[in-house]
């Protein structure tokens, strides 16, 4: 049953645009990017980027959660929100708009809540930056105490003891701790907090017909408190924090804060030391409310009771209201790079040039050649496009080698595959292989680019799986690529020690990628959509993912190989 629901917006696509003007027009502390509307940034008006001598602390995620994140934008909590549109992570080109307007020398924070786009997103845009020359570090937050954590990847999602994290590591920033001491303080913070919420009515998403999925006399039970997960025992003393969803009247919240603190302290037998009650983190008209219980540590007290200017912690703000937007700032590379610099494809091939083109074409053709075979796996274990999708990404590589790729720099060929890949490949595979080249390029960029030593590609091979498994979130016996990359590292990197010959150990390594996706066929599923598919159907497919890195690391060796040792 759905009725017509009555919306004070305009257009509804211009809703997060919109919201943005009006909030800064109303509190004078906070800009915006002039980017609209792709780019979605509110940040702090009296920080510049390249002079600021604070660690910069950035969150986001996608809009409809009002205040959050952008509300709390402010001296001594947040320093940019990044606004992704309603309930979309945001895309990595605002991330890393917010993170080049506010970061200086000091680096900054990146607190991400535990869902896969922000994390894929907000990864990327952390390897992008990194390889800008910025100190970047992430935080995942998931406080959801709604279910036992299940099993793979997927984990506890980021609910409204995200405002609290974010409360901690401002005050710690402002303090003027180090990037490391500030990200030390969110993750313990994220480690002794929980919540739990319940749903009267579900939400309105602007220009749709409100639902009544829940019914009369029924609500939702799980947003996401159970205080076994977090290390809160009788005893201990707690920071409540009662958070409205959006359509709760103050009255009600007042409520339920004034039942769960004797509930706390008569039944529990926990200490309420502080109470916010308002809404912090809502979602856009749902009706309910979350109750968040954190561990009050005396040092988390002190970050929490610490000044803020964040207009919706609460707190007053003061001061002249500056301009409300400020241009957006490029890369450090492009300001310093020449008008007419651009990358092209050399002329004349060093060996190592000619190396990288034989072991691109071939990796390409593998994939383009066993399209079928992986919409066929992928079918069965998966929405069956695979294929397509790496197929089109491998089509595009080749393309651009023809035009443009910097092959004698092998960094920056690196740095443009994945460039290639993040233009045509949707979805998470895309993104994947795009944080996975752009850890490989931070990682060679520093060398002699002309001339990489095995060592140093394999070094690059192993901080790529490294940020997939960062920001991914899977590892070893998940059923993914990595059960194919990770052995081939594994290999490539004791063959080179025992002074194996580079061709070989490169070719005996690919044996040991296929070998591990074959593998896959014995695993349970622990990430993307195999998690949902029978064992019985799992036995008898390779994971597709697994199968297609395999199937291009190997043709690679196979190439240069064949290749080098015939001695072109």
């Amino acid at each position: 049953m759905a009725f017509e629901s009555k919306k004070l917006i305009n257009n509804p696509n211009d809703v997060v645009t919109e919201f943005i003007e009006g909030l800064v027009e109303t509190y004078p502390g906070l800009q915006y990017l002039d980017g609209f509307p792709e780019v979605k940034v509110v940040l702090r008006a009296d920080v510049v980027g390249p002079k600021y001598d604070k660690v910069a602390v950035i969150s986001g995620g996608g809009s409809g959660h009002e205040p959050a994140h952008a509300g709390f934008v402010g001296d001594g909590m947040l320093t940019a929100a990044i606004c992704g549109d309603i309930f979309a992570s945001p895309p990595v080109a605002s991330i890393l708009a917010g993170i080049r307007a506010v970061t200086g020398p000091m680096g900054c924070l990146l607190i991400v809540k535990n869902y896969t786009g922000d994390r894929l997103n907000f990864g990327l845009a952390a390897e992008e930056a990194k390889s800008e020359g910025y100190k970047v570090e992430m935080v995942i937050v998931g406080d959801d105490c709604a279910l036992p954590p299940p099993r793979g990847i997927a984990g506890r999602r980021g609910l409204a003891g995200t405002i609290l994290v974010h409360k901690i590591a401002g005050a710690a920033a402002a303090s003027g701790l180090s990037l490391s001491d500030v990200a030390a303080e969110a993750r313990h913070a994220c480690g002794i907090v929980g919540t739990m919420g319940v749903a009267l009515s579900v939400c309105t998403l602007p220009g749709q017909p409100k639902s009544d999925r829940l019914g009369p006399g029924k609500m939702e039970l799980g947003l996401g408190i159970e205080t076994d997960y977090v290390p809160i025992k009788r005893g201990s003393r707690v920071v409540l924090m009662i958070n409205g969803l959006g359509a709760t009247p103050v009255m009600e919240l007042m409520i339920a804060a004034g039942k769960a603190v004797p509930i706390l302290q008569l039944e529990h037998g926990l200490a309420v030391v502080r109470v916010y009650t308002g809404s912090f983190m809502t979602s856009l008209d749902m009706a309910g409310f979350s109750i968040s219980i954190m561990k009050a540590e005396q040092a988390i007290l002190q970050r929490l009771d610490a000044a803020t200017k964040a207009p919706h912690w609460p707190v007053g703000v003061d001061g002249d209201h500056p301009p409300a937007k400020i241009p957006v700032p490029v890369p450090p590379s492009l300001s310093t790079k020449s008008d007419e610099v651009v990358l092209s494809r050399p002329q004349q091939l060093n060996q190592q040039g000619r190396a990288l083109e034989v072991a691109i074409e071939a990796a390409t053709m593998a994939i383009i050649n066993l399209k079928d075979n992986l919409n066929d796996w992928d079918g069965k274990v998966g929405d069956g496009d695979c294929g397509s999708t790496m197929s089109r990404g491998a089509t595009a590589i080749q393309e651009d080698l023809k035009k443009y790729y910097p092959l004698n720099d092998a960094a920056e060929t690196i740095n443009e595959i994945g460039s290639s890949i993040r233009r045509v490949m949707g979805g998470t595979s895309g993104i994947i292989y795009d944080i996975f080249c752009k850890a490989a390029y931070a990682r060679l960029k520093p060398n002699n680019q002309s001339d990489i030593t095995p060592l140093q590609w394999a070094d690059a091979f192993e901080a790529a799986i490294g940020a997939v498994m960062l920001y991914g979130g899977a590892a070893a016996g998940y059923r993914t690529m990595l059960d194919a990359l990770i052995p081939a590292s594994t290999v490539l990197r004791e063959r080179l020690t025992i002074g194996d010959d580079p061709l070989d150990a490169f070719l005996i390594s690919s044996d040991a990628a296929i070998a591990g996706a074959e593998s896959t066929k014995q695993m349970e599923a622990q990430a993307g959509r195999s998690t949902y598919v029978s064992a019985d159907i799992l036995t008898s497919v390779p994971d597709p993912g697994a199968m297609a890195a395999a199937s291009w690391y190997h043709a690679a060796a196979v190439a240069l190989k064949d290749k080098f040792n015939a001695g072109s």
